[in-house]
């Protein structure tokens, strides 16, 4: 027998599937309905579902999956769920992000306990009553829950999660749930059209799961005609209203505008029967139009090991857009590979850069090209951040060539150095599972009065967000500070270094913490908005020299 899932007469449910290809853009369609519907006043929050047998991302290449996202109570997420907190506003949970892997390993344990009393343990109905009871764990907390469905729909690793959802609106009522499917219409350029076919056959194989479209949202490089937006309708069987192009735009976050402009937000309330509450979208609209005419500009490296792939950074790269967008500045990030730097090509890469950011990782791999980077924004004047890895590498370069240890490292790129600046956390040298195990979450951080970190935050105690094993040496504290490093930020127990500065530098500041992972459309991150001011700095002092030459 199925799982009883109380009803709740308060909670609309919304799912959004994607059709043809990947990478269409169901998040950011998620993120930009959660937020239309939260600026008309509704309480509203987003359930990425995501049908891979890997528990979390955690333990991904960023290659093949992009930067993951962690929240607050250190779950590790997909990606998706940063963008539902940019749009938002607001910080989500480990209960936003399901995946396969979690399902089955929950039921798994289930049926170890015995708790299926002798049953036959199936895919129907005991994997679709967990991902239903996931789906409804926010229940009556909120007036609506949108849920994207990961992948595209007819790939096989999705088909339970369909029957979920298939089962659900029938649970709640047709009233309460709202099936949307994004959707690409090419355009053939051999035949100067573009093509509905892709975007039939997607419908159509969603309705072979039993689950009827109320809504298409159609990719496109340009505007449907009225004619492609009527075939679509008519072959697909829903009504020419609701059949909604997504075309390209400047920035994502003129999504949400294009969304309200064709009713989108409208058109839900009323197929779920909601009030049609006045839609306030001033302050978004001032944010985007920063973005798309800035009176300034600025140019900053961001130096890694995952460039080719741009969603491995995808929140560093989102975060200059929000503090671009306060700077009034447009941010040109050069994506720098940090294994093709060195010494001999460093200067010529980055003389004319107006700040480099040195991102997070793993491993030894491009470590030498990251700490040529920074010695040579040190030396230079250039504004510097380092990220995590950026931080330590930071640490390791200014112990080799300011205090004068030159083997000194972190014993995660070489276990039998004689000066490990960088060292394993005590914690974590018991530890030997690799998923789920590192330092994860939102952690406090003391901030010393007087220091640059201070004045960008103005607070005492900060919160932001960790994902790390490794951890400033105590031991070297007292060496480091000697020579001019300032350990600006502390935990609590001021036994973890969480932000370094330095003394003699214009804008030198390295944290542990990935302050990316809190920056939001409009309001941005405290330390992005700093650097890019820095940045900004840096530029008119280089502009006003060659004025005076």
């Amino acid at each position: 027998m199925e799982e009883n899932i109380e009803k709740s007469s308060e909670t609309k449910y919304i799912f959004i599937f994607g059709g043809v290809v990947s990478s269409l853009g169901k998040g950011i369609a998620s993120a930009s309905l959660g937020l239309l519907l939260k600026q008309r006043g509704y309480k509203v929050t987003i359930i990425k579902l995501d049908p891979y047998i890997n528990v979390d991302p955690g333990t991904m290449n960023p290659f093949q999956h992009g930067e993951v996202y962690v929240t607050d109570d250190g779950a590790e997420t997909d990606l998706d769920l940063g963008h539902y907190e940019r749009f938002l506003g607001y910080s989500l949970s480990k209960a936003n992000n399901t995946t396969a892997g979690q399902v089955y390993y929950t039921v798994i344990l289930k049926e170890r306990e015995g708790q299926y009393l002798g049953k036959t343990v199936q895919v129907i109905p005991h994997i679709t009553d967990e991902i239903k009871r996931r789906i409804a764990v926010f229940d009556g907390k909120f007036d609506f829950v949108i849920v994207e469905i990961g992948g595209t729909v007819g790939d096989i690793e999705s088909l339970p999660f369909l029957e979920a959802v298939r089962q659900f609106a029938i649970e709640r009522g047709f009233s309460n749930a709202l099936n949307i499917i994004l959707t690409y219409v090419p355009y053939i350029k051999s035949a100067g059209e573009l093509k509905t076919k892709p975007t039939q056959h997607s419908v159509k194989a969603l309705m072979e799961h039993g689950i009827v479209p109320d809504i298409i949202l159609c990719r496109s490089e340009t505007k449907l005609s009225k004619e492609v937006r009527s075939k679509i309708s008519l072959f697909c069987n829903v009504d020419e209203e609701s059949v909604i192009d997504v075309y390209d735009v400047e920035t994502i976050y003129e999504v949400p505008l294009v969304l309200s402009k064709n009713n989108l937000d409208e058109i839900v309330l009323r197929k779920l029967g909601m009030p049609e509450n006045t839609l306030d979208l001033e302050e978004w609209r001032t944010f985007v139009r920063k973005i798309k005419n800035p009176q300034h500009k600025v140019k900053v490296a961001l130096v890694g090991k995952y460039v080719r792939y741009r969603d491995s950074y995808k929140s560093i790269l989102e975060a200059f857009v929000h503090a671009g967008s306060i700077n009034n500045t447009a941010v040109e990030v050069e994506l720098i590979d940090s294994e093709e730097l060195s010494p001999s090509n460093c200067h010529e890469k980055l003389k004319d850069l107006d700040g480099v950011l040195v991102g997070p990782g793993f491993g030894r791999r491009g470590i030498d090209g990251k700490i040529c980077a920074i010695q040579y924004v040190r030396e230079n004047g250039i504004p510097f951040f380092g990220i995590c890895l950026g931080m330590q590498c930071a640490i390791i370069e200014f112990a080799r060539n300011v205090c004068g240890l030159k083997d000194a490292n972190s014993t995660e790129f070489d276990k039998k150095t004689t000066h490990n600046v960088i060292d394993l956390m005590e914690e974590q040298k018991k530890i030997f599972n690799k998923g789920g195990t590192m330092r994860l979450g939102q952690y406090p951080c003391k901030i010393i009065p007087g220091t640059l970190a201070h004045s960008i935050y103005n607070q005492d105690i900060i919160y932001e967000r960790h994902r790390h094993r490794y951890e400033v040496n105590n031991k070297y504290r007292s060496l480091l500070e000697s020579h001019g490093m300032v350990m600006s930020g502390l935990s609590p127990d001021n036994t973890l270094v969480e932000m370094i500065e330095l003394k003699d530098h214009p804008w030198f500041i390295g944290v542990q913490f990935h302050p990316e992972l809190k920056s939001r459309a409009v309001t941005g991150a405290p330390l992005f908005i700093g650097f890019i001011k820095a940045a900004l700095k840096h530029r008119k002092m280089k502009e006003h020299k060659l004025e005076e030459v």
